[in-house]
């Protein structure tokens, strides 16, 4: 039997190479080949003259199922799936090096001590994952270990077997036998991928794979991948840190605003319960250039240390820096300081740091920014029973912000007398005798209430 000879497909212009080649003839685009496993003639030839006898059918007219779910017993990881795991879902799970990917993988598969869970590695040996199962302190015979990277012999197994739960640690490391390339490039992790979907899909079986994560912080091939599986997840966090976000990328069965929040010990990750708590239990009150802010990670208020330290530069062009917070959003907020308040930081350094080491995009933490930075250059501290949330925009008014009364309640239930609000959000939200609502118009009204 000959062998099937693979071809190279232009993803920009769909041009077909026998070979692979940096550029392409047709459009001019670099980088742009991916191998694709050939169709066999005899398939070619048989699906060239079929007619479907499918008919379209009324939107009212389709069966509406709900999904199936079961849940892992990890709340933090169950509440970023939408709760919990889809049967005959493909979850792609991306994260940096020794981010704690295998060690969270593992603890799932542990926990579902009434299923079978086929743990397939092809990182590890199976001593190494008993190992980090020991570390754990948790060994279960539910968990089957495979060790194997040749996706044809694990589909093989699956049709023999159906477990509960797969996980494939990692995808990067199978390859299919009818690609040339090496295991980890697109092809190979584009067809893997569509092979174990397949098997998802056919056999109602959830399938959760382990993706690596390239050097500009993207999953390994994620325009091949992202549309094929259903849920994308992203586990992130500071190597200096102990805290480790879990967050939906893509889910097509529940919210992508949602975030799980895990602390990384010797025996495994634990669930953060009260991340508010403890983000704020290291603070220092009485410091300047420090204001607590209340965001919204998808339906979790959390309560952060926005902090800002302004300082005399001894260089012509002085620095921004900004760690956890969008640096043109930092240059924003200095433009509409200098423009509306007349605090001009021309000659200093900006450096403005999210405590914790996560990273906040919300516009709502635009006015403890503001308020830290203006705290830092006056070096008169901002109080520190006072929270303060708003969006700034550039004619310096404090604009509407979503889902006020969640964060007031949280700023209550951790102890706080005063919160900052936009005057419109302060409208709607009713009084409470447990913490102060102040609604502000503008961030001079703002800056005069948190620092004087």
């Amino acid at each position: 039997m000959s062998k099937q000879i693979s071809k190279y497909v232009c993803q920009s212009c769909g041009y077909v190479s026998p070979r692979w080649t940096g550029k392409c003839p047709n459009c001019n685009e670099w980088n742009t080949f991916v191998e694709e496993a050939p169709v066999p003639a005899a398939l070619a030839r048989k699906s060239g003259g079929i007619s479907s006898k499918l008919d379209a059918i009324p939107l009212s007219e389709v069966d509406a199922i709900h999904d199936v779910r079961f849940s892992t017993g990890i709340t933090e990881f169950d509440r970023v799936l939408g709760g919990g795991i889809v049967s005959g879902s493909v979850v792609l799970l991306g994260g940096d090096p020794g981010i704690g990917k295998s060690t969270l993988m593992l603890q799932v598969a542990l926990k579902l001590e009434k299923k079978i869970i086929l743990y397939v590695t092809g990182e590890e040996s199976p001593k190494q994952v008993k190992l980090r199962a020991e570390r754990l302190r948790k060994i279960s015979d539910s968990v089957q270990i495979l060790p194997e990277t040749n996706v044809e012999i694990i589909s093989d197994i699956l049709d023999r077997a159906a477990p509960d739960l797969v996980v494939v640690d990692s995808i990067q490391t199978l390859y299919h036998p009818n690609l040339e390339s090496a295991p980890g490039s697109v092809g190979q992790v584009r067809e893997c991928t569509s092979l174990l979907t397949r098997i998802a899909k056919t056999k109602h079986v959830p399938i959760i794979l382990i993706g690596h994560v390239t050097k500009e912080g993207t999953i390994a091939g994620p325009r091949v991948i992202e549309h094929v599986v259903d849920t994308v997840l992203q586990f992130e966090g500071e190597k200096h840190y102990a805290y480790r976000i879990l967050r939906g990328i893509k889910n097509r069965f529940g919210s992508t605003n949602e975030i799980g929040i895990f602390e990384m010990h010797d025996s495994g990750l634990r669930e953060v319960k009260n991340p508010s708590e403890v983000f704020l239990s290291e603070r220092s009150c009485g410091a300047s250039g420090a204001t607590i802010v209340a965001t919204l990670e998808g339906s979790r208020p959390l309560l952060i240390e926005v902090q800002a330290l302004v300082s005399s530069s001894n260089y012509g062009m002085p620095q921004r820096t900004a760690t956890g917070f969008d640096l043109r959003r930092l240059s924003m907020l200095l433009a509409v300081l200098d423009k509306r308040v007349g605090i001009n930081t021309g000659a200093h350094d900006v450096f403005v740091n999210i405590a914790g080491g996560i990273r906040i995009d919300e516009p709502a933490v635009d006015l403890g920014i503001a308020s830290s930075i203006v705290s830092s250059l006056r070096d008169v501290p901002v109080d520190a029973q006072t929270v303060a949330i708003g969006e700034i925009g550039l004619g310096g008014e404090i604009r509407t912000i979503s889902h006020s009364d969640k964060r007031i309640q949280e700023a209550a239930k951790l102890g706080f007398k005063k919160i900052i609000v936009p005057k419109s959000n302060a409208k709607k939200v009713k009084s409470s005798n447990d913490i102060e609502i102040l609604g502000v118009e503008t961030i001079q009204e703002a800056i005069k209430e948190l620092i004087g």
